[in-house]
C-alpha cells in the first residue's frame, strides 16, 4: 500500500534530519555516501564531469563496473548541460545523478550518482541530499586546498634552509622574500627540541608568539627539532623584549632549545651547528636553552697556504666533469660530502635522496679524493676543514712548495685554536674522560673500539664521552658531533 502523503513528509524529514547529522561528523562525505548505499539499496558515488570518481561508500565499496557505468553516465550528462536525470534502463541499470551545483563549462560541479535503486523516492532523496553533501564537499574540497598551500609553504621554507646550508644564499634570499618575512643579514639560529607528536602544535604556538618575525621551519633531518633564524639587530621578535629562548621554554615544559652567537646569513650553517652544540648543554641546563659557548671559528685556519691546501685536496671534486647528464656535478658532488659529515646517514633526509644513491656518491668521492672519507675520521676531518676553508674568504698562496695538513695545522694561529678546542677538558681536570676522547679520536669515532682500547665496558666509555660533552659544550655522539674539530685540534698539538 502506497505510503499518505502526511507519512512522505515525515520521512522526508527525517532523511534530511540524519543527512544534517551525519554533514558534523568526520570524514562527512563518505559517511553520507555510505548512509545513502544502505537507504537507497544501490551504490553511491561522486563522480567529477570529466568522468573521474571522486569518492565512494566505504561500506560496501562498490565494483569497477558499477563506478565506470556511473562515470559514463556522468560525462553524459554533463555533456547535454543538464543538473540531474536519469540514464540507462531497460536491460542497461538505471543511474540516478544530480549536480551538487553549478554545471557551468570552466569548473562544473560533481554529480552525485546511485546506481540502480531500489528506494522507491530515490529523486526527491538524491536531491535533498545534494544540498548537505555540496556543503560537506565544498568544505572538504577547502580544507584540502589549505593544506596543499601549506604543505607548498612548508617544503618553500625548507628549500630556503637547504639553500642557506648549502651556500646559495642569494637564491635563499629571493624566495625568502616571497615567503616573507625577509632574510635577516645578522641572525642566531635556534634549535628547538620537543615531542615529535607536538612538534606541528609547538610550531605554530612559537609562530604566533613572534608575530612571524622569524623564519621557523620543522628540521628536514630531526623529526624532533624545528630551527628558527631569529634576527639579532632591530626589533625584538618576542613580546616585551623577552629573549625568545626563554619566551619557548616558559610556554613550553616539553622543549629544550639551543641557540647560537650572532653570526651573518652567509654563515647560518656554522650558526647551525652552535646551536646544535649549544642544545647538547640545554639537555642538562636547569632552565632548558643555552646558548653556544663561544669556541672560536676553523676559518681563523684560513691563511693563503691554507686555501692552497684545501683547493688541491678538493680539485678532484671541483675539476670532475660527469659523464652523463644525470651524474652528479661538483656542486652536487661536495653538497654530498658536507651533508655526510655533518649529518651521517641521516644525509639521505636531507639531500631528498635514497640511501643507495648516498652509498654510491660516498664511493665515488672516495675515488676521487684518492681517500677513504667513508670510514676514517683523518679523511673525514681533513675533508671537513678542506670545506670550511674553501668557503671563508681565501687570499693569494705564495709560490712554493704544496701545502699540506700538518702544515696548516703547525702555524702559531692553529696552536692557539687547538688549545681553546681542548681547554674545556683541561680545565675540567677530567684525566680519564680526556684519555677517552683521544681514544675514541684514535678508532676513528668508534665506541666499541674505544671502549675496547680503553679496556672498560662500552656504557661506561659512552658515560666519559657523555662528561666529555657536558665539559666541552659540544654534541660527541650525536651528528654534527664536534670530532672533526677535536681530531684537528688534538693532531695540531701532537696528542695523534
Amino acid at each position: 500500500m502506497a505510503a499518505s502523503p502526511s507519512d512522505a513528509r515525515a520521512e522526508r524529514a527525517d532523511d534530511v534530519l540524519a543527512l544534517a547529522r551525519l554533514a558534523a561528523r568526520r570524514g562527512a562525505v563518505r559517511v553520507m555516501l555510505d548512509w545513502l548505499t544502505r537507504r537507497t539499496g544501490g551504490p553511491a558515488m561522486l563522480i567529477g564531469a570529466d568522468g573521474s570518481v571522486l569518492a565512494t561508500a566505504d561500506d560496501p565499496p562498490p565494483p569497477a563496473s558499477l563506478r565506470r557505468l556511473a562515470a559514463e553516465a556522468a560525462v553524459e550528462l554533463h555533456r547535454r548541460g543538464v543538473p540531474s536525470g536519469v540514464l540507462g534502463g531497460g536491460e542497461a541499470r538505471p543511474v540516478h545523478l544530480v549536480a551538487l551545483g553549478p554545471t557551468e563549462p570552466r569548473d562544473p560541479a560533481p554529480y552525485l550518482a546511485v546506481v540502480a535503486p531500489s528506494a522507491p523516492r530515490c529523486g526527491p532523496l538524491l536531491a535533498d541530499a545534494s544540498r548537505t553533501l555540496g556543503l560537506s564537499w565544498r568544505v572538504e574540497e577547502a580544507e584540502r586546498a589549505r593544506r596543499r598551500v601549506e604543505t607548498a609553504e612548508a617544503y618553500s621554507r625548507e628549500a630556503v634552509l637547504h639553500l642557506l646550508m648549502s651556500g646559495s644564499v642569494p637564491a635563499a634570499q629571493r624566495i625568502a622574500a616571497a615567503l616573507r618575512p625577509a632574510l635577516p643579514t645578522v641572525l642566531q639560529v635556534y634549535v628547538i627540541e620537543c615531542p615529535v607528536h607536538r612538534r606541528r602544535e609547538i610550531a605554530g604556538r612559537i609562530h604566533d608568539s613572534v608575530r612571524g618575525r622569524a623564519w621557523l621551519v620543522p628540521c628536514p633531518v630531526r623529526p624532533n627539532h624545528l630551527i628558527s633564524l631569529v634576527p639579532a639587530q632591530g626589533e625584538p621578535v618576542a613580546p616585551d623584549g623577552e629573549p625568545l629562548d626563554r619566551l619557548i621554554t616558559r610556554q613550553e615544559t616539553e622543549v629544550r632549545v639551543g641557540v647560537s652567537a650572532e653570526v651573518a646569513l652567509r654563515d647560518a650553517p656554522v650558526g647551525y651547528e652552535q646551536a646544535f652544540h649549544a642544545l647538547a648543554v640545554a639537555r642538562n641546563a636547569p632552565g632548558r636553552s643555552a646558548g653556544f659557548g663561544g669556541h672560536s671559528d676553523v676559518t681563523v685556519l684560513a691563511s693563503p697556504e691554507g686555501h692552497a691546501w684545501a683547493s688541491a685536496l678538493l680539485a678532484p671534486c671541483l675539476e670532475y666533469a660527469p659523464t652523463r647528464r644525470a651524474d652528479p656535478g661538483p656542486a652536487e658532488l661536495l653538497g654530498t660530502l658536507g651533508s655526510w659529515l655533518s649529518f651521517g646517514s641521516a644525509a639521505t633526509r636531507h639531500l631528498k635522496i635514497h640511501r643507495n644513491t648516498l652509498a654510491a656518491r660516498l664511493r665515488h668521492i672516495d675515488g676521487l679524493l684518492g681517500v677513504d672519507v667513508s670510514r676514517d675520521l683523518a679523511a673525514q676531518s681533513a675533508a671537513w676543514l678542506a670545506l670550511r676553508l674553501h668557503q671563508a674568504p681565501r687570499g693569494t698562496a705564495p709560490a712554493g712548495h704544496p701545502a699540506t695538513l700538518d702544515g696548516v695545522l703547525s702555524t702559531p694561529t692553529a696552536a692557539i685554536w687547538a688549545r681553546a678546542q681542548l681547554r674545556p677538558l683541561d680545565q675540567a681536570n677530567l684525566t680519564a674522560v680526556s684519555e677517552s676522547v683521544r681514544a675514541w679520536l684514535r678508532a676513528d669515532a668508534r665506541l666499541p673500539a674505544a671502549a675496547s682500547a680503553l679496556g672498560i665496558s662500552l656504557p661506561g666509555a659512552r658515560k666519559r664521552l657523555t662528561r666529555a660533552e657536558d665539559a666541552l659544550g659540544r654534541s660527541l655522539l650525536s651528528a654534527p658531533s664536534a670530532k672533526y674539530e677535536l681530531w684537528l685540534a688534538t693532531r695540531a698539538l701532537g696528542g695523534l
